[in-house]
């Protein structure tokens, strides 16, 4: 898809359910990741012993993205105080941020759980339900979110959408935005 300047619109949407199928794979109780979002064919010409460790090609579809997890979030740091010191080089075309938080049902309240333990902790938390979110933001302004409920998490139901978690998406914006802007 052709975007703004006659750049390709970069594929936020499928960069975001891949992070999920992935976040799924390895289970609940995981804690806060963070990715770089690349595009695939330039990360094959800039990183060429990276790329072919992952697998990854030069002739790549320009809109194909590559996550690229980041080190791991301050441990006990509050996350807006991480996110506001993040800073990504020009070569990043956005970020993804997947976590877990207890939803209050009925509210866009969250709660952040303890590490280790979550299960019994959210089986106390009254009208609360666990859900993982991931959300993907683009520099040129692409957004997408998914969101996988704990207790629906065999029937691999996975709501998505790119205003799901408007909140969270507009705080990766800011890391993207240039502090001299």
């Amino acid at each position: 898809m052709i975007g703004h300047h006659g750049r390709v619109t970069l594929n936020i949407r499928e960069a975001v359910m891949d992070l999920e199928r992935h976040a799924s794979e390895q289970g609940w109780d995981q804690p806060p990741r963070v990715y770089a979002l690349v595009p695939t064919a330039e990360l094959a010409r800039r990183e060429p012993a990276l790329a072919s460790m992952l697998g990854l090609d030069a002739s790549a579809d320009p809109a194909e993205l590559t996550p690229v997890e980041q080190e791991p979030l301050p441990e006990g740091m509050p996350l807006e105080e991480a996110l506001g010191r993040m800073a990504w080089p020009d070569a990043v075309a956005g970020c993804a941020l997947v976590m877990e938080r207890l939803v209050v049902r009925g509210s866009d309240e969250t709660l952040d759980p303890p590490r280790g333990g979550t299960g019994d902790w959210a089986a106390s938390q009254d009208g609360s339900e666990e859900v993982r979110m991931v959300a993907g933001v683009l520099r040129e302004g692409g957004r997408h979110a998914a969101l996988r409920m704990r207790a629906h998490d065999s029937d691999d139901q996975v709501l998505n959408g790119p205003d799901l978690v408007p909140a969270l998406t507009s705080a990766l914006e800011l890391t993207l935005q240039d502090d001299e802007g």
